[in-house]
C-alpha cells in the first residue's frame, strides 16, 4: 500500500463504482445451484461436539490462511500457544500470535452470532475491523507513510483519512467512503435481489469492498471476515469449512483477479457501468469455483470412516511406540461416534480395571487429544496441533507450497538431493502403511519426476487419497513405469 497524499485521488461518487453485479448467466447460475446443493448436503455426519471441536480447527485455518495472504506466516503451533495466552518473548513473532488470536475471536463471535449489527450494513463492517484491531499490539497498528516517513497510527473501526494506492489501484478518496459504503450496503441488501442473486453478490461484494478499502489497514481480513459472515446468514457457509483457505492457494490468482475487477470498462459490450462488469463476472466465477472446492475438500477430509481410520492409524503407531497405552482407540473411537462421554465410561470402553482404564484416559488427555472443560468432567475429542497432519492432512499448507500455489505438474528430471531423497522415502513409508503396493524403487523414481513443493503436498494428501493413482492423479503426475490406470 503506498500513501498518496492530498494531491493526488480519485473525485469520484457512488456511480463510479457500477455495476454491482454482473449478469447472471448460465455459467454463473449452475455455479450458484452447484454451491448450494453441495453446502446443503454437507454436515460433515458429525456428531454436534465434534463439530464444535472442528470449528475451532477451522477458525484456526481461517485465521492462518487470511494472514498469510497478507503475507504473515503464524505456525499452527505459535497460533495455538496464543489461544491460551502462551507468548512468544521474541516481539515479532508475539506479535504475529496475537494478531492471530484477534482474527480468531472475532470469527468466533461472528460464528456464534454476536456481531451486533447486521454483517451487511456500514455498523456491521466498522465493527469487523474494530473489533479485529482493537485487539492488536500498537506495532501493528502503526504505519509508516513512504514518502514523509511519518509514523500514522490506525484507528480500530474508523475509515481512511488519506489516499492510498493499493497496487495499480487508486482507492476512492477519503471523502467519498461514506457514500460508497451506504450504496454497497443498498446494493447487496435489496429486497429485489433473489436468493440466486444474494449468493452471487456475496463474492461480488467481496471485490466492491476490497476496491473501496475503507480502512488504513486490515481490509483484506475485514473482507474475508465479511464473506464468511454473509456466507453464514444465507445459509450456504459454516463452521465447518473456509474460504480463506482456497483463496490462499491460489493467490496468485485472486490478487490478479481483483485486480482485472479493478479495470474501467472494456467497451460497449462490457456491461453499463463505470467498472468492467466483465471482470467482475469473472471473479464471481472463481470465488464460486472456490467455495465450492473447499466445501468438496472439507466434505472428504470429514468422512466419518475415513476419519476413524486416520485416528486409528496414528494411535496404533502410538501404541507401538509406547507413547500411549493400549486401550486408547477405543476412548477415541467413542469421542468420534458420540462426541462428549463421562469419564466413569473408561473402564467400559477399554474393558480394562478403573484404576488402568483412568491411566489410559489420563495420558489421552496430557497428550491433547481428549479435552475436558472440568477436572471430572465429560471429555470429547481434542486436536492439537501435533495431529493436525495426520487425522486432518492437507488443511494447512507450509508457505512455499501456498505461495507456489502447490506445484500439480511433474517436474523436469532433476538431480537427486538429500531433502527430497528424505521427502521420498517418508512417501514411501506412508504408502505401506496405508496397505499399498508400494512399486520398486518408487522412492528414487519419484525424487527424480517430482519437486519438493509437490511431494510435501503429497506426504499430507497420502492420508485421505484412496489409492496411489488417485495420488498420482490429483498432482497431475505420470512417472514411466509406475501406472496410472
Amino acid at each position: 500500500m503506498i500513501f498518496e497524499g492530498r494531491k493526488i485521488g480519485k473525485m469520484i461518487g457512488v456511480a463510479h463504482m457500477e455495476p454491482m453485479l454482473p449478469d447472471l448467466d448460465p455459467g454463473l447460475g449452475d455455479q450458484v445451484l452447484a454451491l448450494v446443493e453441495k453446502s446443503s448436503s454437507f454436515s460433515g455426519g458429525l456428531n454436534a461436539s465434534l463439530k464444535t471441536s472442528v470449528g475451532d480447527i477451522v477458525r484456526a485455518m481461517n485465521c492462518y490462511y487470511s494472514n498469510l495472504i497478507e503475507g504473515h506466516d503464524t505456525h499452527l503451533a505459535d497460533i495455538e500457544r496464543a489461544m491460551k495466552n502462551d507468548y512468544s518473548k521474541e516481539p515479532k513473532k508475539r506479535d504475529l500470535q496475537l494478531e492471530a488470536k484477534a482474527h480468531i475471536e472475532v470469527q468466533r463471535m461472528i460464528d456464534r452470532g454476536e456481531m451486533p449489527f447486521p454483517a451487511l450494513s456500514v455498523e456491521g463492517i466498522c465493527w469487523i475491523h474494530r473489533e479485529f484491531c482493537s485487539r492488536l499490539p500498537d506495532s501493528l497498528l502503526e504505519i509508516e507513510d513512504p514518502i514523509t516517513k511519518s509514523t500514522i497510527r490506525m484507528m480500530p473501526g474508523e475509515l481512511r483519512t488519506r489516499h492510498v494506492r493499493v497496487g495499480e489501484h487508486f482507492a476512492p478518496e477519503p471523502a467519498a467512503l461514506p457514500a460508497l459504503l451506504v450504496r454497497f450496503v443498498q446494493a447487496y441488501s435489496s429486497s429485489m435481489l433473489s436468493k440466486t442473486q444474494r449468493i452471487l453478490s456475496v463474492g461480488a461484494g467481496h471485490h466492491r469492498l476490497a476496491w473501496i478499502h475503507p480502512f488504513m489497514d486490515g481490509n483484506g481480513r475485514v473482507t474475508r471476515l465479511l464473506s464468511h459472515a454473509l456466507l453464514k446468514e444465507l445459509g450456504i457457509g459454516s463452521g465447518l469449512w473456509s474460504v480463506s483457505r482456497g483463496l490462499a492457494r491460489n493467490v496468485g490468482r485472486y490478487k490478479e483477479l481483483l485486480q482485472s475487477a479493478d479495470e474501467p470498462r472494456r467497451g460497449d459490450l462490457d456491461g453499463r457501468g463505470t467498472l468492467t462488469e466483465a471482470g467482475l463476472a469473472e471473479f464471481c466465477r472463481f470465488f464460486l469455483e472456490v467455495c465450492i472446492d473447499q466445501i468438496d475438500f472439507m466434505k472428504s477430509l470429514l468422512n466419518p470412516t475415513e476419519l476413524m481410520n486416520r485416528v486409528e492409524l496414528w494411535t496404533d503407531e502410538e501404541v507401538r511406540a509406547k507413547r500411549l497405552p493400549k486401550g486408547a482407540w477405543r476412548l477415541l473411537r467413542e469421542a468420534i461416534l458420540v462426541g462428549e462421554f463421562q469419564r466413569a465410561r473408561a473402564a467400559e470402553l477399554t474393558g480394562y480395571q478403573d484404576r488402568q482404564a483412568r491411566t489410559v484416559l489420563g495420558d489421552l488427555i496430557a497428550k491433547g487429544v481428549l479435552l475436558s472443560d472440568t477436572p471430572k468432567g465429560p471429555v470429547r475429542l481434542g486436536f492439537p496441533s501435533t495431529v493436525i497432519e495426520r487425522w486432518f492432512p492437507g488443511l494447512y499448507q507450509p508457505r512455499p507450497a501456498v505461495v507456489a500455489d502447490t506445484a500439480k505438474a511433474a517436474a523436469p528430471p532433476v538431480a537427486d538431493d538429500g531433502e527430497k531423497t528424505k521427502l521420498a522415502k517418508e512417501l514411501s513409508s506412508r504408502m505401506a502403511r496405508r496397505g499399498w503396493a508400494v512399486p520398486d524403487n518408487f522412492a528414487e523414481t519419484i525424487a527424480i519426476y517430482v519437486n519438493e513443493s509437490a511431494l510435501a503436498a503429497m506426504l499430507e494428501e497420502v492420508w485421505r487419497a484412496s489409492s496411489l493413482k488417485d495420488l498420482l492423479d490429483e498432482h497431475q503426475i505420470v512417472i514411466p513405469g509406475v501406472a496410472n490406470d
